[in-house]
């Protein structure tokens, strides 16, 4: 048999490590090429680490919680040629001459027993870890061994385990847990943008009938011809990127005293995972159908909800679009993602009494809110934009005939 180490794979630059959330194998379980192993996270995206081999789970070095760099070793597999059905010969896993692992809670008396009845000789190295670490004298538990004295060993060892998993409580606390790297990455972006930027917000309203009209119109044959519903957002991204052509210093950025103006449109999309808030890009967006955004979307957001989503997607992009309408969100202040110059925000559709040509109508309408770096984006600017966002969404026929 071989050893082969479970590693961290390849983090870009961007990101300098990552934590350990989840073991889904426990040492000594059978573990076939690819399976998941072990879930890491970073701080944009979760990562599923599969087994580069069919064998047996040795020993798991680093242990939930623990933050890793990339190429670092987590765990060993005693590689096997063969494994079917889960059919493997026990004599092999009888000549092992290691301890297994202790599991994070307790002490497994099955572990215990192979221990003791085995007289086993040599640690693994959570074992000289935990050994090490609570300054526990070899031979104490050498001799412990020898006289197969199941209940000291079990003592010893399921004390310092325990001693070594104790976290601060209070009283005052239902839990504490600990805070996952996107929400750390969240909260300081998040305040990092409102210290760093000179952020406003503007706001406006949105007649929602002619969309809703052309959605009921032609809903049913667009998902006929490309097997993707109608959904608001493809109209939204589409008069976003119109907007962008007429205001260029909006789908622009500042790097130190130059501003940057972006050749493309590449649209961030804001999705809720249980995970958190993510905002994947819809890339050159000016040469996407309605259907491709939408494809491409419900894409995005599926890959989010199973972790699925690669850093290259939620890599970049020059404007955000989020929707707090989902949830039932009235009106609100965005926040933008630095370093981008801005970020709207849609919010519920509800029925209101409206004055239109000197008569109360009752119509779908959609409060919108425009955040802008006000660094690089004048007021004027930033209005004009929203009006124009607002035009097409009522009328939008605009976009065919280009006003």
């Amino acid at each position: 048999m071989k050893i082969i180490n479970i590693l961290v794979p390849d983090l870009p630059e961007s990101i300098s490590n990552a934590t350990i959330v989840k073991w889904h194998k426990k040492v000594g379980e059978i573990v076939n090429y690819n399976d998941n192993i072990v879930d890491i996270e970073t701080d944009k995206v979760m990562l599923e680490v599969s087994s580069p081999c069919n064998g047996i789970l040795k020993s798991i070095l680093e242990k939930e919680g623990q933050i890793v760099n990339s190429h670092q070793i987590l765990g060993e597999i005693d590689q096997l040629e063969i494994i079917k059905n889960n059919n493997i010969n026990h004599n092999i896993l009888e000549k092992k001459k290691y301890i297994t692992d202790l599991k994070q809670d307790s002490v497994d008396p099955e572990q215990l027993s192979f221990i003791l009845e085995n007289k086993k000789e040599h640690f693994t190295p959570s074992i000289r870890r935990l050994i090490k670490k609570n300054k526990i004298n070899h031979d104490v538990i050498k001799d412990i061994i020898k006289k197969n004295d199941k209940k000291n060993l079990q003592n010893i060892l399921k004390k310092n385990t325990e001693e070594s998993n104790t976290t601060i409580s209070n009283n005052n606390f239902e839990k504490r847990v600990k805070m996952s790297q996107l929400r750390q990455t969240i909260s300081k972006r998040l305040l990092d943008s409102t210290n760093n930027m000179a952020m406003l917000t503007t706001f406006n309203e949105v007649n929602m009938k002619p969309i809703i009209t052309l959605r009921e119109k032609y809903g049913e044959d667009f998902q006929k011809k490309h097997g993707i519903r109608m959904g608001f957002m493809s109209f939204f991204v589409k008069s976003v990127v119109e907007s962008l052509k007429k205001f260029p210093q909006i789908n622009a950025y500042i790097d130190n005293t130059d501003i940057v103006f972006y050749k493309h449109f590449d649209i961030n999309i804001a999705i809720s995972t249980p995970r958190g808030l993510i905002t994947p890009v819809l890339r050159h967006v000016e040469n996407m159908t309605m259907s491709d955004i939408e494809k491409k979307i419900k894409e995005l957001s599926l890959k989010g909800h199973e972790n699925k989503i690669n850093f290259k997607e939620l890599t970049g992009g020059n404007f955000t679009i989020t929707n707090g309408g989902v949830f039932g969100s009235l009106m609100s202040t965005p926040i933008i993602n630095p370093p981008q110059a801005a970020i709207l925000g849609m919010h519920v559709i509800q029925e209101r009494p409206v004055v239109v040509k000197g008569k109360i109508e009752i119509l779908p309408m959609m409060y919108i809110a425009l955040s802008y770096d006000h660094r690089l984006v004048d007021g004027r600017e930033s209005v004009q934009f929203l009006m124009s966002i607002k035009n097409i969404l009522e009328d939008f026929v605009r976009i065919l005939i280009d006003i």
